[in-house]
């Protein structure tokens, strides 16, 4: 049940998110909209809920739909025209963005509150919410962007349990405006005997950025693989396996943090059967100003408090020609167990 120290510190919560709001008059039970310095506030405040999550670029525009900006760009912006200036543009034509409504609502329960409550002051029990509001918006921004595939005009959470219908992820972007870039499938095979296999993800990695990231790119620094986790194991196995001296043993152990030379990540929702290669901040996240409302309000039929977050939002590629990704990679029998 709800007791009445949850329900004290409750008040102080709400008081403090109207506060918060700096929108005179605001009542957090109803629905509000987020004064311009707090949408600021709020978007950082999710972004550094996940460590993952802040390395993405994560901005504010003004159009629901308009050109995508690559302000990660590795293009040449440097040189000279004769009798006249030389310009690069920062972006590609006919690459845009479209954002969509996204409401998200985390609910917890009474019992949870009441937990809370009894387990630290007042002080604590705002960190606790706040925390587990912005924690579970963030990992649902990293879900959408890695498995979205569409957009419904009412999305079904038991059906797409990773947000596949709520928006347009990156990959599914990529796929759409330029399919080349997303290989369907590839295998790795230690042993060599599968047809068009590859013998470790060192071989894979390298091969997808040399074949399938622009050759303007490739070179980038700041370029970086996504490797999914069942992948990372598998192949840390077969190296443990295989290791016989200190050194290959040390190679082993270091393979969640390079591949090919690229620096590796395995982000929270990463599927566990695919790899990426692109700059992170080529991943975007894109929220459209004065569009985001907040409400906070206990639900006394439900038995639990609700605090809601609505705001445009949709995902962008800053330049296609720097990603490419295999969709599943598969590692035969014989190869890794």
């Amino acid at each position: 049940m709800f007791n009445a120290q949850a329900t004290t510190y409750l008040q102080k919560y709400c008081a403090s998110v109207a506060k918060a709001a700096m929108v005179a008059g605001v009542n957090p039970s109803e629905l509000f909209s987020i004064a311009p310095v707090i949408e600021t506030k709020l978007r950082q405040a999710i972004v550094h809920a996940d460590s993952f999550l802040g390395l993405v670029s994560v901005f504010s525009v003004d159009q629901i739909k308009g050109q995508v900006v690559d302000i990660g760009t590795g293009a040449l912006l440097t040189g000279r025209v004769k009798d006249g200036r030389f310009r690069s543009k920062l972006g590609m034509d006919g690459n845009v963005y479209e954002l969509v409504e996204t409401d998200s609502c985390a609910a917890i329960m009474w019992a949870t509150l009441t937990l809370w409550a009894n387990s630290g002051s007042s002080g604590e029990f705002i960190k606790l919410m706040n925390a587990a509001v912005t924690r579970n918006y963030a990992l649902d921004m990293l879900r959408i962007g890695f498995h979205g595939t569409s957009i419904a005009a009412t999305t079904d959470p038991v059906a797409n349990p990773n947000g596949e219908d709520v928006n347009k992820g990156w990959l599914a972007i990529v796929k759409e405006k330029a399919s080349a870039q997303v290989l369907a499938s590839a295998v790795i095979d230690s042993t060599g005997k599968t047809a068009d296999s590859y013998k470790n993800l060192d071989s894979l990695v390298n091969d997808l950025k040399n074949t399938t990231i622009h050759e303007v790119h490739r070179g980038n620094p700041d370029l970086v693989a996504l490797i999914g986790s069942d992948l990372v194991a598998s192949e840390q196995h077969r190296l443990l396996e295989a290791a016989d001296t200190p050194t290959e043993n040390k190679a082993a152990q270091s393979l969640a943090k390079t591949v090919a030379g690229l620096k590796v990540y395995t982000p929270p929702f990463f599927k566990p059967d695919q790899i990426w290669i692109t700059s992170l901040k080529n991943l975007q996240i894109l929220t459209q100003k004065g569009t985001q409302w907040r409400k906070a309000r206990n639900e006394e039929d439900r038995k639990q408090f609700e605090n809601s977050y609505l705001r445009m939002e949709g995902y962008a590629i800053g330049d296609l020609d720097k990603f490419a990704a295999i969709q599943t990679v598969t590692i035969v029998d014989g190869a890794v167990v």
